[in-house]
């Protein structure tokens, strides 16, 4: 058997209830859950019982994200699952780099606090959303993009598919040659352009509330958004690249084939959805994938590995 990757997911899967069967059942999952309340009163209100529209607020979507993230995470080391790579989609590099030992779970807590009001303040300076086109080539996505001003192509996700960042005003334009080249766009659930040229002032702040907290270099290897190598490896600091995964492209597909060569062959992914859990399959077929969002019968799977 080959090593085990935690993989810990972004916006889009979340959904209201997410985590409330977990802090039930484990008290490592409630401890985790307690204390982000602690520090950012009605969170767990947002969780547990918070409407679709305020779950899709990115202020709220983050922190939200990384409790239940977080919690899932505790449970699993808790009944000795662990992880020799660690990697996340956009706000789940924040968790991953948190489980991988970058930054305390309290400090790595308040940071996605900052880190979801600083992009939601940027994002209500535009109208803009993100779409996930299907069906196309990345080259063919990227030259629909260059009849665009302001549409980008930001998320190498998996084969053919990748999502673009890009104006509200010009999505339907954009979408309707997508259609023209036989493939499709599909909305996401997200408040804004992530990953996109818009969000360069978000990046240069939260640059600066990284920098001040203290941090390391992550115990075991830790895969970067914008990079898809391991920190340590480029000679980017941690704040550098925690912090331009914002405003640059996350290269999830060369990611994910970049834990597979370095010997991993399972990958749990951590949050409430199956997203990345089926780019990863779309990536390989061959690798044995799992969710949390089933964590009974993950933990009797691979717990008898």
């Amino acid at each position: 058997m080959g090593g085990i990757a935690f993989v810990f997911s972004g916006q889009g899967d979340q959904y209201p209830g997410m985590g409330k069967n977990l802090y039930d059942a484990y008290p490592e999952a409630s401890r985790v859950f307690d204390m982000c309340e602690r520090l950012r009163p009605g969170t767990l209100e947002q969780c547990f019982n918070g409407a679709d529209e305020d779950l899709k607020i990115t202020a709220n979507t983050q922190p939200c994200l990384f409790a239940m993230e977080l919690a899932a995470y505790e449970v699993l080391v808790s009944r000795g699952i662990k992880a020799t790579a660690f990697a996340g989609f956009s706000l789940g590099e924040v968790s991953a780099a948190a489980a991988a030992g970058v930054f305390d779970i309290e400090t790595a807590f308040r940071l996605v606090c900052r880190r979801g009001e600083i992009m939601q303040r940027e994002a209500e300076k535009y109208e803009t959303s993100m779409a996930a086109v299907v069906k196309l080539t990345p080259e063919a996505v990227a030259e629909i993009c260059e009849k665009y001003d302001g549409v980008y192509p930001v998320n190498f996700n998996c084969p053919g598919q990748v999502t673009v960042s890009g104006l509200t005003s010009q999505m339907a334009s954009f979408s309707a040659d997508v259609k023209a080249a036989d493939g499709r766009a599909i909305p996401l659930k997200v408040g804004g352009a992530f990953h996109s040229p818009f969000m360069k002032a978000a990046s240069e702040a939260f640059f600066g509330e990284v920098s001040r907290v203290q941090s390391k270099l992550p115990d075991f290897p830790l895969y970067s958004n914008a990079t898809a190598e391991p920190y340590g490896k480029t000679g980017e600091t941690v704040a550098e690249l925690i912090s331009r995964q914002i405003c640059s492209p996350v290269l999830w597909e060369r990611t994910v084939r970049n834990i597979i060569s370095a010997s991993h062959d399972t990958f749990i992914e951590i949050g409430p959805g199956k997203t990345l859990t089926n780019m990863i399959k779309k990536t390989d077929a061959e690798v044995k994938t799992y969710s949390v969002s089933e964590i009974d019968s993950l933990l009797s799977e691979v717990g008898e590995c």
